[in-house]
C-alpha cells in the first residue's frame, strides 16, 4: 500500500517526528510512505487544512496513493476538508482504539490526526501504537465480529451516497479556486512522488496544465 502523509502549515515542524514514527510501523509491513511535506514551517509552498483536503483527493482520486495521513491542529480541519471531495472518506483519529476501530468499521482511505491538541509528553508513542492499530491487517473486517455484516453493508451504503452527493474529481478540479489547487501541488517533491504514481491520466494531464 502507498500511504501520503500530508502536514499543514500550523503543524508542519513535527513533519519529521511524524514521517519517521509512520515509516517505522508500516514499512516492516511492506508499505511505501511517500512525504508530500509540509516539511519545515519556512517551506516555500505553504498548505491550510482545506489544501490538504484538496492534495487527499486528488492522491486518492487518481490513484498516487491508497491512504492519506493528514491532519490540523484539532484535526478537525483536516478532516472536514477532506470529507468534502468524492471518494475519501476521512476519519478523526486521536488513539489507538479510534484508529482500530475506523480501519475495521469504517474501512476508510484518509486519517486526521489532532497534532497540537493532546500532543505533549509521549505524543511520538500514542502516534505509533495508533499507526499499529490502523494498519494493523486488512481493513473493513467489523468490529465487534457479531457487527461485520451490518457494518459492511453500511459502508457499502455510504459509498453509494457519496456517488449521489458528490461530483466527480475532474469537475472539482477544473471549477476549484485555481490559485488554491496551484498552492496545493507547489509542494517541493510533488512532481517527483505524484507523477511516478498517479494512475490517473486525465488528472495527471489536467495537474500538469495549471503547474
Amino acid at each position: 500500500m502507498k500511504i501520503a502523509l500530508i502536514n499543514e502549515n500550523s503543524q508542519a515542524a513535527k513533519n519529521e517526528l511524524i514521517c519517521n514514527t509512520l515509516r517505522s510501523v508500516v514499512e516492516p509491513m511492506g508499505h511505501q510512505v511517500f512525504n508530500y511535506g509540509m516539511y519545515t514551517a519556512e517551506d516555500k509552498a505553504q498548505l491550510t487544512y482545506v489544501q490538504c483536503g484538496i492534495l487527499t483527493a486528488i492522491l486518492i482520486n487518481s490513484g498516487a496513493a491508497d491512504f492519506v495521513v493528514t491532519g490540523c491542529g484539532t484535526g478537525e480541519g483536516a478532516m472536514l476538508a477532506c470529507n468534502s471531495f468524492p471518494n475519501v472518506l476521512c476519519g478523526h483519529i486521536v488513539d489507538p482504539s479510534d484508529g482500530y476501530m475506523f480501519a475495521q468499521i469504517n474501512d476508510g482511505n484518509a486519517a486526521a490526526f489532532p497534532f497540537a491538541k493532546g500532543f505533549g509528553w509521549g505524543a511520538e508513542l500514542n502516534l505509533k501504537y495508533t499507526f499499529e492499530q490502523l494498519f494493523c491487517g486488512e481493513s473493513g473486517q467489523g468490529y465487534p465480529k457479531e457487527r461485520v455484516v451490518p457494518e459492511q453493508r453500511n459502508k457499502k451504503i455510504l459509498d453509494e451516497v457519496k456517488k449521489v452527493t458528490h461530483t466527480d474529481i475532474m469537475t472539482v478540479l477544473k471549477n476549484i479556486d485555481q490559485d488554491l489547487l496551484k498552492g496545493a501541488v507547489a509542494g517541493e517533491k510533488f512532481d517527483e512522488y505524484f507523477f511516478a504514481n498517479c494512475k490517473n491520466d486525465e488528472i495527471a494531464a489536467y495537474i500538469k496544465s495549471i503547474k
